[in-house]
């Protein structure tokens, strides 16, 4: 009986199998489609590596989250660049301006303006940062390997801070599934905070306009 429940249960070594590739595809592809929560899935998979007895776990969701971003990142400023080439522009590049409100998109180009590809790191820990700070690069023309360069210590970064927030709500529970909700929770307050702290910001601002 227990062989059988054995063959049925996934060992550790099929779970990364499937774990990683799935991991890096979902970031990636949220990297082009900001839709997907991205660092909730790196926070999750933070958990279930911390929980796992196989070596250098951990480091394989810091590498695997890493480069999807940046990959993702980079095919989606090229796909913008093209975009800014074409006559009629593209689907990518309205999407981007879609997601760039203009008080947000002033802001980024004055932060690239002052600290030039230094603000891409900051842009990808800040909740809805990456998009405004990118179509802000766009409109400066900066040159796709420019940005690239800029991004991997921002992909660095960020894959670095949720896996953190991961291994904070891991670390706090016995299963491994507590834990992947504590991650996400934490994910979403502290996603949250920005909107939060604009919201409250606004009126003031309003009155003294």
């Amino acid at each position: 009986m227990l062989d059988a429940v054995a063959q049925v249960v996934p060992t550790e070594s099929t779970q990364q199998a499937v774990g990683y590739p799935t991991l890096f595809l979902f970031v990636a592809v949220g990297a082009l489609l900001p839709v997907i929560p991205t660092g909730a899935l790196v926070s999750s998979a933070a958990v279930v590596a911390f929980h796992q007895k196989a070596p250098y776990s951990l480091l394989f969701v810091f590498a695997t989250a890493s480069v999807a971003a940046f990959l993702g990142d980079v095919a989606l400023y090229w796909l913008g660049r093209r975009g800014m080439h074409s006559k009629n522009g593209s689907r990518w590049l309205q999407a981007l301006r879609s997601r760039a409100p203009q008080e947000r998109l002033e802001q980024a180009q004055d932060k690239l303006a002052d600290h030039g590809v230094l603000v891409l790191v900051l842009s990808r820990l800040v909740p809805a940062g990456r998009i405004p700070v990118m179509l802000a690069c766009l409109m400066a023309k900066m040159p796709l390997r420019r940005f690239a360069r800029g991004d991997v210590p921002a992909c660095l970064a960020w894959a670095l801070t949720y896996q953190v927030i991961g291994l904070l709500g891991g670390s706090l529970f016995k299963e491994p599934w507590q834990g992947v909700v504590a991650a996400v929770a934490l994910t979403v307050a502290v996603s949250a905070v920005p909107v939060l702290w604009r919201k409250v910001r606004r009126p003031s601002g309003s009155q003294h306009a």
